[in-house]
């Protein structure tokens, strides 16, 4: 019989960033009564593979087996949740897609690093490839800024049909959590035929919200000059209210949005100073 259980999907290789991607994923598995399954990625295109013996690469995924084995007993002991491991081979993305595709993944969580030689490739294309593709919801961190609790939840909003799910979120978290939504809209003067929607949709959101017995704040942040600075006023308004998650949709043909799954999207995994989650939206 099909095992119906959820799971997250936690890739690891035991360094501080991958570490703290699985502290974070403790409360989401509480959250959403998950198992969480530690994934590590052997890449067989790096060059030290390459030039190991079949044995040696025997005695590699052993240390491996192992080493996985232990986090497995510690965290279960450590949390009481269910945890259990998988060992991959290929290429990293491929092989968090291919595992989370093969569970039905609930999310994936990954830790991200701000080290430059490894920024371009964790919160460049290949992380932006990972939010894209994925067919559940990815949360992206980076090294010691997990959450014990999300009780403040920033919800950036724009016109596309795909809020609902976002905010729904946020309430399930808020309920959870006994925390608070704060829904906020920030704009540049170049979308101004969309300022009365935008405020509108902000009143609906609210009202929402509070019908769901949900705390709900709403700010409106109208911006001169281009997009590039959404992203820095929505990461700002998430310090000023000292936020502890931020929920962003990807995969949209929103106009103003469309920048989600482009620079904005980049700018606030890379500089968010709290957990971003990457909701993809119901087609």
């Amino acid at each position: 019989m099909e095992n119906l259980e959820n799971k997250i999907l936690v890739p690891i290789d035991f360094t501080e960033h991958s570490l703290t991607g699985l502290e974070q994923s403790y409360n989401l598995a509480r959250y959403s009564k998950s198992e969480i399954v530690l994934l590590h990625v052997i890449v067989e295109s790096k060059p030290f593979w390459g030039i190991f013996s079949s044995n040696e690469k025997d005695d590699y995924i052993e240390r491996i087996n192992k080493k996985l084995d232990e986090y497995v007993k510690l965290i279960s002991k450590k949390t009481g949740l269910k945890v259990s491991k998988i060992i991959s081979k290929g290429k990293l993305i491929d092989s968090i897609l291919i595992e989370a595709k093969k569970l039905k993944a609930k999310m994936i969580v990954v830790g991200t690093t701000t080290t430059s030689n490894i920024k371009q490739k964790i919160v460049g294309s290949n992380a932006l490839r990972l939010i894209n593709e994925a067919k559940c919801p990815v949360i992206t961190l980076k090294s010691k800024h997990s959450r014990e609790k999300f009780e403040n939840i920033i919800v950036p909003l724009d016109l596309s049909k795909e809020t609902g799910k976002k905010v729904n979120t946020a309430i399930s978290l808020a309920k959870y959590f006994g925390g608070k939504v704060f829904a906020v809209t920030a704009v540049t003067t170049g979308v101004e035929y969309d300022l009365g929607k935008l405020r509108n949709q902000l009143y609906q959101v609210k009202k929402f919200v509070n019908q769901h017995d949900v705390e709900c704040e709403t700010q409106f942040i109208k911006l001169s000059g281009g997009k590039e600075k959404i992203a820095k006023s929505l990461l700002d308004y998430s310090d000023s209210v000292n936020g502890d998650i931020m929920l962003i949709m990807t995969q949209q043909e929103s106009e103003i949005v469309e920048f989600f799954i482009g620079s904005l999207a980049k700018e606030i995994i890379h500089k968010a100073k709290i957990p971003v989650m990457s909701i993809i939206p119901k087609h």
